[in-house]
């Protein structure tokens, strides 16, 4: 079920369990100029094979997401490397561990491992905080980064190098805040941690509410909570206080938990808690993580990407068998298709003909929509000009290099403390 917003959505959550790595082979120089940039290659193409690796959460706050992530990569290589490969030679993928914010030196080490390697693209972080601190040296080193879940504002059009395939929180805030709008809500509290993309993500449900006539009457600006914050009874005390009629948590999975709990004891009505990308996950009834059952029915939450199908979701099961959810699996795999496309149509494996090809193959020019790498290659190898249709939904790149248009899933949880899809909204990316 589709309806159309003005602006649309961004990010996700879910599940944790880590997926072997996978080593690329030998390392080599990447090339560090396309020969023929926006031009077709073909299959004969001389250099090195296309490698590619990722930065994504195997540990830290955002462990949930990694799975469904390093999943969707590897399927999109997969599919890629049983059709023949790029240049003739098989993709070559590196896993890599991003951690969080509060394991910085852990990402650090991740992304000079894969700079000193030669990779030509790197996907990921899922973190936006994260993606700030190693963004410069990926992409002053000339590599593509591709984020399938970065969603702070702040990184539309920050370099030529850099690319995501979710949406930035203009539209996931966007949907977020006419969800609580739209459940009868005026006055509204966010519970947000002092992080890039708890606060842009603030920022924005802030900006619709007051635009709609409503009040942000907590957890604006001085009122963010320490990301190492362990004991949230004041901080749900003053929120519930404030007078709400809803409450967004606007958090990660570490702290998530430890706030719904106190939310109940203290009474609050929990059908009236909305969860956003970063900790909408199946919480259960048992585990560190599990509620009593009963505890979240009828509280919702907003994901970026349009649905997986049930093809796709089998398709990624049967990369990863022991996936309980896909949150930014599309988009992961959106990110590797688009990926190898650009390197293809610009005639070699490099940061450079990736860059400069990567808008063109998302359809940013007009051509033939296809689906699949075979299909699409094919095209690109005739010389043809393609429209990539997203798996997540999202449109072709934007002159910020964000996706022009993208899907926000509406979620709810039951009984059992699992969500279940609602329905998604669509709309435009804003650009300014």
């Amino acid at each position: 079920m589709n309806r159309s917003i003005a602006r649309v959505a961004a990010v996700a959550g879910a599940v944790a369990l880590v997926l072997a790595a996978c080593s690329s082979g030998e390392s080599g120089e990447g090339s560090s100029e396309s020969t023929s940039g926006g031009e077709t290659g073909s299959s004969e193409a001389s250099g090195d094979p296309l490698k590619i690796g990722t930065l994504l959460p195997v540990t830290g706050s955002l462990a949930q997401l990694g799975p469904p992530e390093i999943a969707g990569v590897d399927l999109a290589v997969q599919e890629i490397n049983e059709a023949g490969g790029v240049f003739g030679a098989d993709v070559e993928v590196s896993h890599t561990d991003s951690s969080d914010t509060e394991n910085a030196a852990v990402a650090t080490e991740s992304s000079q491992g894969l700079i000193s390697e030669g990779v030509h693209a790197i996907i990921g972080a899922a973190s936006s905080g994260v993606t700030f601190n190693v963004v410069d040296d990926i992409t002053g080193a000339n590599i593509v980064q591709i984020s399938p879940a970065n969603t702070a504002t702040d990184l539309s059009g920050y370099s030529d190098f850099y690319f995501r395939t979710a949406p930035p929180d203009t539209v996931q805030g966007d949907a977020l805040a006419n969800l609580m709008i739209a459940d009868g809500a005026a006055n509204v509290a966010t519970v947000v941690f002092n992080d890039p993309y708890g606060t842009s993500l603030r920022d924005v449900v802030e900006g619709v509410v007051t635009d709609a006539g409503g009040t942000l009457v907590y957890g604006a600006e001085g009122q963010e909570f320490d990301p190492n914050e362990t004991n949230f009874s004041s901080i749900v005390s003053d929120t519930i206080a404030s007078g709400p009629d809803a409450i967004a948590i606007i958090a990660f999975t570490t702290q998530t938990p430890l706030i719904v709990r106190e939310l109940a004891a203290q009474g609050w009505d929990m059908s009236r808690v909305y969860f956003v990308d970063g900790n909408l996950q199946n919480f259960g009834t048992e585990g560190d993580v599990g509620f009593p059952e009963g505890t979240l029915e009828g509280a919702k939450g907003t994901l970026p990407g349009a649905f997986p199908s049930d093809e796709f979701q089998g398709r990624m099961l049967e990369v990863n068998p022991d996936l309980k959810d896909f949150s930014y699996g599309a988009e992961s795999y959106d990110a590797t298709m688009l990926a190898a496309l650009a390197a293809l149509k610009g005639g070699e494996a490099s940061g450079q003909a990736i860059q400069e090809n990567m808008a063109a193959v998302s359809g940013a020019d007009g051509g033939t929509e296809c689906t699949g790498w075979e299909e699409c290659s094919t095209l690109v190898a005739d010389g043809e000009d393609i429209i990539y249709q997203a798996v997540s939904g999202v449109g072709p790149f934007n002159d910020a290099n964000d996706p022009s248009s993208a899907f926000i899933g509406i979620y709810e949880f039951g009984a059992n403390n699992e969500y279940a899809f609602v329905e998604s909204v669509q709309g435009e990316v804003p650009t300014s």
